[in-house]
């Protein structure tokens, strides 16, 4: 048996490689949006739409096969944080909730690497808007599925609205290196970070948004992932749909960071 200490080492720096990776998603979704919002050929899109355009670079398969690396020690962290505690958050109801969150998100990015995976191998890949449908589907199924799909949504939002706390309050030392991080970069990189972190946390607000539509009215095909969410916030005009084009990219520079100042237990 593995110890943890033996892999330890090894899943940081893959989980460096998957914040890599995240900026590359990020800043392509936030590009195409942007070039949309000018009528310059872009398109709205998710994870996976932008894993397809990075398929078509120099070298996209191997790109790919990178980023799929990447997502997956991303997610083995994650998995390592909710499951073996290294960050010493105890085990009180908060702690607790924390720590799942922890595992929910491996299991997502696990899936994402799964995805990105299959596209460099030549295999087709369902976007994350089929995939938020197919799971309402199934959750309408379930006893209670209508509550089920409110309460997804209502987590959702709450994710949405902490993401924008996070970013009016610029809670970031908790997580990165700051000191270091404005010493080498300056400190006008913190609130680029802020500026991407409330960007995404506006396209979770859509999301749960279109997933609320899919619970009022119990029609899956009413709810939609990070594609249908910018669609909507399409309707709000060009230029606010811009400003949060441009945080996607940002939050793709916040990722960047991540990679090189996030502070990672992982023992």
């Amino acid at each position: 048996m593995i110890k943890t200490h033996e892999v330890a080492p090894w899943i940081e720096r893959l989980a460096r490689v998957g914040y890599v990776a995240k900026a590359l998603l990020y800043g392509t979704i936030g590009a195409l949006a942007a070039l949309a919002a000018f009528s310059s050929g872009g398109r709205t899109t998710d994870t996976r739409g932008a894993m397809g355009t990075l398929l078509g670079a120099p070298m996209g398969r191997a790109l790919l096969a990178a980023i799929a690396l990447g997502l997956l020690g991303y997610a083995l962290w994650r998995l390592v944080e909710g499951a073996l505690d290294p960050e010493r958050r105890g085990s009180d109801v908060k702690a607790l909730a924390v720590r799942a969150s922890f595992i929910v998100r491996g299991l997502a990015h696990g899936l994402l690497a799964l995805s990105a995976a299959k596209l460099a191998l030549g295999k087709p890949s369902s976007g994350d808007d089929e995939k938020e449908e197919q799971a309402t589907r199934a959750a309408f199924e379930l006893p209670a599925g209508e509550w089920i799909v409110w309460a997804a949504a209502i987590g959702i939002a709450g994710y949405g609205v902490y993401q924008l706390y996070r970013a009016a309050t610029a809670k970031l030392s908790d997580q990165l290196d700051t000191a270091e991080m404005s010493s080498e970069t300056g400190r006008w990189v913190i609130g680029v970070s802020r500026f991407g972190i409330a960007a995404r946390g506006i396209v979770f607000i859509a999301i749960a948004w279109l997933v609320m539509r899919a619970a009022r009215e119990h029609d899956s095909s009413e709810a939609g992932g990070v594609r249908d969410a910018l669609g909507t916030l399409q309707d709000f005009g060009q230029w606010p749909f811009a400003a949060i084009a441009v945080g996607l990219i940002a939050y793709g520079g916040y990722q960047l960071l991540s990679s090189r100042y996030r502070r990672i237990r992982v023992r």
